[in-house]
C-alpha cells in the first residue's frame, strides 16, 4: 500500500510540475496575472463568503429541523447549490455573444427555476416515503438515528 502512494504521489507532483511549466511557457503574462486575480478573487468569495454562510446554515439546521427532515433538506441544498453553481455563470453571460454561439441565448433563469422546482418536489417526495414508511412501521417520528440527545 504504501508503494503505491509513494507512486501515485509522484505521478501528482509530476504531473503538476508538467502544468506549470506549460502555464509559464505557453501562456502570456497578462493572462497569467488575470488568472492570479481570478484564483485569489475566488479564495475570498470562497473563505469570506461561502464557507460562514454554509456554517451558519447548518447550525441553524440543526437547531430547527429535525433529525430526519434534516437530512433531506441538506441533500437538496447541496444538489441546489451544484446546479446554481454551474447555471450562473450563463445566466450571467446570456446574450454576450454572437448568435453563432447559440449555447448562450437559451433562458437559464427559467431552467434553473424549473430544475430547482423539481429538485424540491423530489426532496419533499423522499421525505413523504420515509415519513409513511416510519409511521408504517411503528418507529417514533422524531427519532435521533444514533445522535446524541441535544
Amino acid at each position: 500500500m504504501k508503494a503505491w502512494r509513494i507512486i501515485l504521489a509522484a505521478a501528482g507532483i509530476l504531473l503538476g510540475l508538467f502544468g506549470v511549466y506549460r502555464l509559464i511557457t505557453e501562456i502570456p503574462l497578462s493572462s497569467l496575472i488575470a488568472l492570479g486575480v481570478w484564483l485569489l478573487a475566488a479564495l475570498l468569495i470562497h473563505d469570506g463568503l461561502l464557507a460562514p454562510a454554509v456554517v451558519g446554515l447548518g447550525v441553524l439546521l440543526r437547531r430547527f429541523i429535525p433529525d430526519r427532515g434534516r437530512r433531506y433538506l441538506q441533500a437538496a441544498l447541496l444538489v441546489g447549490a451544484l446546479v446554481t453553481a454551474v447555471a450562473l455563470p450563463m445566466i450571467y453571460l446570456r446574450g454576450s455573444q454572437p448568435a453563432v454561439k447559440a449555447l448562450l441565448l437559451r433562458n437559464y433563469g427559467l431552467n434553473l427555476a424549473l430544475i430547482l422546482g423539481l429538485i424540491a418536489v423530489i426532496t419533499l417526495s423522499l421525505y413523504a416515503i420515509r415519513v409513511a414508511q416510519d409511521r408504517s412501521s411503528g418507529e417514533p417520528a422524531n427519532r435521533s438515528e444514533g445522535h446524541l440527545p441535544s
